[in-house]
């Protein structure tokens, strides 16, 4: 493969690899520990 194809997977594969994890985190078991500052404020 030519360098500009692998630079190219590369910093496209970055947000689509970003993306995956902040859907994990805010939905998979991570989420169990998010807290969530409008249930404490609680009017």
């Amino acid at each position: 493969m030519e360098t500009t194809t692998l630079v190219a997977i590369s910093i496209s594969g970055l947000p689509v690899s970003f993306t995956g994890y902040a859907l994990y985190t805010a939905f998979g078991q991570p989420s169990q520990h998010l807290r969530d500052p409008f249930k404490e404020h609680g009017d």
